[in-house]
């Protein structure tokens, strides 16, 4: 057989438990090269000067890579990482071990494709392709009832007729037998200080106990599914680890149903409905390219909104007239974490009460969320502001009636549930 190199290019995939990529590669290749980029767009700041990624998320993400890294280090293989534009970084690597493929995960964001573009450029100089694999969903994009140009734009549609006429594929092996390219340069993970993050910023997470990667989300998900109590936390307690690809929405999925031995549970719906939604954001951004990041979003004219700076910062600073929404968005700014009905009541008072450009919102909940993904983001707060994809959808919530039906005593401290 004829020696071949495959690059293993980790993003949002960080784990061995149903990666199609790294099953693919690992399985057509004598040897594979994996590899992680620490690309400084997603460290720097937006057009609203606020970051991409806050200290508390890029902590999270180290930790994920850490644990990814060490895994593979305890197979016999190991993760090379670097800090740098993944166009310079992975020719300059797939030349080196003069690989013949490069193989990663398809994303939908526009910030995600540009540079999987960039990349496939720079090494098509090079004669090498780079080769995409659908992933990251539920539902595989192959096993849709329909085209992508033909997805219902009504969510309730979409999930009558996805659960009724598609099917959920059964996890990737788990991959065996790999072998490493020989001679795999030694990498060191890069500090926050690397990073970008200032010293005042690494203070912020110094005194915290954050963790992540594949062990501890396969973990979190048996607690969260063996938990009788259940709550609106069940999935945002899983989130962060979907969001980085450290648990398969797949694997989830399976690991519900086995649980619901055939029977309906209310609970587990919720949790299954949320990854419905995140996949049916992610297949509106194939069907309609960028359109959850445009103010007038899926609607023919702009709506109009104000650039009230001193609202804004009363919103995301928490001083505004709600007590609610202030604890909320304290909460949101120190841990990261807020529950899936507080995000729902503080959107909906920006835009409701304030009138302040939603996009503005969506930027600063991906600078704070602690599991942001750029489709769930930008889709959740398009629908909230009137202008999503799914026109039932885009009905003004009542955040009052949301505070007084979920949270009569006020908002949770995550350590109340996360000990």
């Amino acid at each position: 057989m004829e020696k071949r190199a495959a690059l293993i290019w980790f993003r949002n995939d960080l784990r061995l438990h149903d990666n199609e990529v790294f099953l693919e590669a690992s399985s057509k290749s004598s040897f594979i090269i994996p590899i992680f980029c620490f690309d400084p767009r997603y460290y720097a700041k937006n057009q609203y000067d606020f970051l991409n990624t806050n200290v508390i998320r890029a902590a999270f993400q180290l930790e994920t890579v850490k644990a990814l890294k060490e895994k593979l280090q305890s197979l016999g293989s190991d993760l090379i990482t670097f800090v740098g534009y993944p166009e310079d970084i992975i020719p300059r690597i797939a030349q080196k071990y003069e690989v013949d493929e490069v193989y990663h995960h398809r994303e939908v964001a526009n910030r995600e494709t540009t540079i999987s573009e960039k990349v496939e450029e720079e090494l098509w100089k090079s004669k090498i392709n780079l080769k995409h694999i659908i992933g990251h969903t539920l539902y595989h994009k192959e096993d849709l009832p329909f085209p992508i140009r033909d997805i219902p734009n009504s969510f309730a549609t979409f999930k009558k007729k996805i659960e009724r006429e598609s099917f959920v594929r059964r996890s990737a092996d788990y991959p065996t037998n790999f072998v490493t390219a020989p001679h795999l340069e030694k990498t060191a993970l890069p500090t926050l200080e690397e990073l970008g993050y200032s010293k005042e910023e690494i203070q912020l997470v110094k005194n915290k106990f954050i963790e992540g990667g594949e062990d501890l989300a396969l973990e979190m998900m048996q607690a969260v599914l063996d938990d009788p109590r259940g709550s609106e936390h069940d999935y945002t307690l899983l989130s962060p680890f979907i969001a980085l690809g450290s648990l398969s929405p797949i694997n989830l999925y399976h690991e519900i149903k086995k649980r619901e031995n055939g029977k309906k549970n209310k609970r587990f719906d919720k949790i299954i409905d949320m990854l419905l939604w995140r996949d049916y954001f992610r297949f509106m951004l194939k069907k309609y390219p960028n359109v959850f990041f445009k103010e007038k979003g899926f609607k023919k004219e702009q709506i109009m909104s104000k650039n009230d700076q001193l609202l804004f910062d009363k919103w995301r600073f928490g001083e505004t007239e709600n007590d609610f929404v202030n604890q909320s968005m304290i909460l949101l700014q120190k841990t990261g974490y807020l529950p899936y009905f507080a995000r729902i009541i503080v959107s909906s008072f920006l835009v409701q009460e304030y009138n302040i450009n939603w996009l503005k919102g969506a930027y600063w909940f991906e600078q704070n969320i602690f599991d942001y993904s750029p489709a769930t983001n930008y889709g959740n707060w398009s629908h909230i502001a009137g202008v999503g994809t799914s026109e039932k959808d885009n009905t003004p919530i009542d955040w009052q009636k949301l505070i007084n039906t979920h949270y009569p005593k006020g908002i949770q401290e995550p350590e109340d549930y996360w000990g």
